[in-house]
């Protein structure tokens, strides 16, 4: 019995389908965007562009973040720490490292801590991508997550 043209179509397509969906399913578990690259800062408190920090892949394998270029500051273009302690205490903002020792952890990566160099406090840190990469939303708190503030960082 010759095998019409019908049932070549629809047994290719039965045998395609779990290669298809297998291939779609890969594509829904795919992990987030890498938070490496360069990101825009904005205050969560005046929604307007802050800094630039540059996020990179520190020695020990942690990502880490320094800012590379300040946007916007109420102590001038050329900000200091004034209120930092140790070694950054009175250091130029730009090119501080403000961001590290954050490891990923699924979807996340946490176990960081952040600097706020307004006030030279020290806190602990969650970031978490957007699925498309374009933001990152950047957690800092203090003990528990649910005590802390995040901003949306942009990327460039």
């Amino acid at each position: 019995m010759p095998i019409r043209p019908t049932r070549i179509k629809l047994l290719a397509l039965l045998l395609a389908a779990p290669l298809a969906a297998a291939s779609f399913a890969s594509l829904a578990q795919t992990a987030p965007s890498s938070p490496v690259g360069n990101w825009t800062t904005i205050d969560d408190k005046t929604g307007r562009p802050k800094s630039v920090v540059e996020i990179y892949e520190a020695a020990d394998g942690t990502l880490a973040g320094r800012v590379s270029e300040i946007l916007q500051s109420d102590r001038g273009p050329n900000p200091v720490c004034d209120k930092c302690s140790g070694e950054r205490k009175d250091k130029p903002v730009k090119g501080m490292v403000i961001l590290w020792g954050l490891r990923r952890d699924g979807e996340i990566w946490e176990d960081g801590q952040i600097l706020d160099p307004a006030s030279g406090k020290i806190y602990s840190a969650k970031l978490t991508p957007a699925d498309d990469g374009s933001k990152l939303e950047v957690r800092g708190f203090l003990g528990f997550s649910l005590l802390g503030r995040t901003q949306t960082w942009i990327r460039e």
